[in-house]
């Protein structure tokens, strides 16, 4: 009985620390992301992208016609001619409120939604100021 107690403990600890590790290294892989972006990119920075009511940690990067969001598992880019309305809000499109300002991007009908905090939300702003689907394509200043 005593056996299976501390295998069943051991087991929980292990998991624990399989998960804790995996976190950790998650971000290291992203600031080394977000490093090799800096040289090429006017703006690079952690944020997390919205899909649905999940958060995924990416490296989020500006140069002057692409956005780019990466981490070890995604690589994707926006073209910022592409890209219709650039807004910042205090929540999600699904309604959840956010420490610091959604990045909100909208291209073909879809809108990719970035969490970012105050700092960093308000760089962005600086380079990548709002725009309405009235007042032509997005681009950076």
């Amino acid at each position: 009985m005593t056996l299976t107690v501390v295998t069943i403990a051991g087991l929980v600890v292990l998991a624990a620390l399989i998960w804790l590790y995996v976190r950790v290294r998650s971000k290291d892989l992203i600031e080394n992301l977000i490093a090799r972006r800096s040289a090429s990119s006017r703006l690079a920075c952690r944020a997390d992208f919205v899909e649905g009511l999940q958060r995924i940690p990416v490296a989020l990067s500006l140069t002057n016609d692409t956005i780019r969001y990466e981490n070890p598992d995604l690589e994707a880019t926006l073209d910022l001619g592409h890209i219709e309305e650039v807004e910042y809000d205090d929540e999600t499109t699904t309604g959840q409120s956010v420490d610091g300002k959604a990045l909100r991007l909208r291209s073909h009908g879809h809108a990719f939604e970035f969490v970012l905090d105050s700092g960093t939300a308000q760089k962005w702003q600086l380079v990548l100021p709002m725009r309405r689907l009235d007042q032509g394509t997005a681009q950076a200043v």
